[in-house]
Formats: structure tokens, C-alpha cells, sequence
């Protein structure tokens, strides 16, 4: 849903300051979770296309913005139109993808550094630096590892339709799931090996220490 994928631009949108984009980005999905009308939403909806527009964002990237989040959004309607009838349903599910686009403007038009280095000095005015460089790289990491975690599943439809396997659900996400967390295991020790540890050297998550 949330991706890296940094679209280069002069727009004011991507001049704005990360800090502020992030304000208003909480700003924008608060006050739109707590509007039950459908006239708050059609407003929100073109107040968001407007600023994609502004900030000249293709057409096919916010489809692939959304397209992550489409079976999540049934099952969303599919609940909600168990529960209610289907005009909340689809309010709801229209509410979310509003929310996701809003989001995905805020990454498409901000570089992930430029967006952990805003959030951790603004961290570092309440907490101890290396406090504020631990949650930024951790941030800095999510935003990397979720267009990483796609790229695997790409590439894992692709080689099962390679090997005409199908691309049944079971047959695709183990194996994502599985490269996933190698993935991040890797990552985890190549960040372990290079942090400064006792005399011995930094221990790795099995235990064993770096000289």
C-alpha cells in the first residue's frame, strides 16, 4: 500500500516540508475517519485528486498505490455489508482507499531520507539522540521493506507462472513469506555488524559476536 517509490518534482507539494506533509497527512485522517457523510467524502476526494494532480503524480502509480490493498478492501465491504447494508459498505471502503492514496501522496512526493532525517530531529527535541536515530532507522527501514516485500511476491507469481504452477494463493505466499523473513535476517545482521557493541564485537541475533 505504502511504498518508496519517490516520484521526482518542482510542485509545491514536494517542496513542502516532510514535517508539515506528516501533520497534515494525521490532520486529514482524523478529521476524514470521523465524517460519516458522503458529502465530507466526495470534498476530501477531490481535495486529494486536486493536490495529485498539482504534484503530477501518474495516473498508474496511484492505481498501484491502491492495488496492494484491493482484497483487504473486499473483505472491508464484504463485513461491513454483512453488517450494514451496502451504501455504508461502500462509504467505508471508498473512506480507506481515500486514507491510502493520502498516505501514498505523502511517500511518492517526499524522499525517504529527507522524511526520516525531518522525523528525527523532530524526535531528538524530546528524546535522547541515539533514542531518536533507532526510531528513524526503524521507520527507515518499514518504508524500504515494503516495496521490497512486493518485489518478492512479483517475483515469485512470475517464476510460479514460469513453471505453470498456477498462482494459487497457497503456492505464492508461502514462498514470500519465506524470502521475506531471510530478507529481514539478512538486513538484521548486516545492521548488527556495523553497530558499535562490547570489546568483542557486536553480537548477532544467534549469539556469535563480530571481531
Amino acid at each position: 500500500m505504502l511504498t518508496s517509490d519517490y516520484v521526482p518534482g518542482d510542485s509545491a507539494v514536494h517542496r513542502a516540508r516532510p514535517l508539515i506533509k506528516v501533520g497534515l497527512l494525521f490532520v486529514f485522517c482524523t478529521w476524514l475517519f470521523l465524517q460519516e457523510g458522503w458529502l465530507s467524502l466526495s470534498v476530501a476526494g477531490m481535495a486529494l485528486a486536486a493536490l495529485l494532480a498539482v504534484a503530477r503524480i501518474p495516473p498508474r502509480m496511484v492505481f498501484a498505490a491502491v492495488r496492494p490493498a484491493l482484497w483487504v478492501l473486499g473483505l472491508i465491504f464484504l463485513a461491513q455489508l454483512f453488517l450494514a447494508d451496502w451504501r455504508f459498505a461502500g462509504f467505508v471502503v471508498l473512506r480507506f482507499a481515500v486514507m491510502i492514496l493520502a498516505a501514498s501522496l505523502l511517500t511518492l512526493t517526499t524522499r525517504t531520507s529527507d522524511l526520516v532525517e525531518a522525523i528525527e530531529g523532530a524526535l531528538s527535541q524530546f528524546l535522547p539522540q541515539r533514542s531518536a536515530e533507532a526510531i528513524s532507522l526503524a521507520l527507515s527501514l518499514c518504508l524500504r521493506f515494503i516495496p521490497r516485500v512486493r518485489d518478492i511476491f512479483d517475483e515469485v507469481k512470475n517464476a510460479q507462472r514460469a513453471r505453470g504452477l498456477g498462482t494459487s494463493w497457497r503456492a505464492l505466499v508461502t514462498p514470500t513469506i519465506v524470502r521475506a523473513l531471510k530478507s529481514a535476517d539478512e538486513i538484521a545482521r548486516a545492521i548488527v555488524a556495523r553497530s558499535p557493541g562490547p570489546a568483542d564485537g557486536p553480537a548477532m541475533p544467534d549469539g556469535r559476536h563480530v571481531r
